[in-house]
């Protein structure tokens, strides 16, 4: 297949995006407790910052009904869901909200708690900025647990795993 370069804008999205889908990432599932009960989102667009402060960010998008929720919470954690929490990752994608198929937890912190998950780091809001039609937004670790496993990858429109080297 020839190469191809564009310039992003409005009549190339779906090319940008798809250019985009070539980085491998891992797949994240956020939560926050509300005034309602537990809240969760599928991101992932998430990365380490800093080492000192130990901080984090994730990027909703502002077109999410989850978006303002997110942004205004003051604690949330990030899991890193393993390569069998496809349908996790799927679940909450669709609804945040329904956490009655999941068996999940408060943690000291009072945030829900996912079980599985092979990292879930524990934060408190640190800062957010615009970024375009996402919101970064910032968090600063409090505590993190670690599980072993493999982690559940997005690459291309498709989830998978890593192939691990002997």
């Amino acid at each position: 297949m020839p190469e191809v370069t564009f310039v992003p804008g409005p009549d190339s999205h779906r090319a940008y995006r798809d250019a985009l889908g070539c980085f491998g990432t891992g797949i994240t599932v956020i939560t926050t407790q509300t005034v309602d009960g537990p809240l969760a989102i599928t991101v992932n667009s998430f990365t380490s910052v800093s080492l000192d402060p130990p901080l984090l960010l994730w990027c909703p998008a502002q077109s999410s009904l989850r978006h303002d929720t997110f942004v205004n919470a003051e604690r949330f954690a990030i899991h890193v869901l393993a390569e069998g929490q496809f349908e996790m990752a799927q679940h909450f994608a669709k609804n945040g909200e329904a956490f009655d198929t999941v068996n999940w937890h408060l943690s000291a912190e009072k945030t829900p708690y996912l079980p599985g998950a092979i990292a879930r780091f524990e934060c408190k809001k640190f800062a957010d900025y615009p970024g375009g039609d996402h919101t970064i937004i910032l968090g600063e670790v409090t505590s993190v647990t670690t599980t072993p496993g493999k982690g559940l990858i997005f690459k291309r429109g498709q989830y998978g795993g890593f192939l691990e080297q002997p």
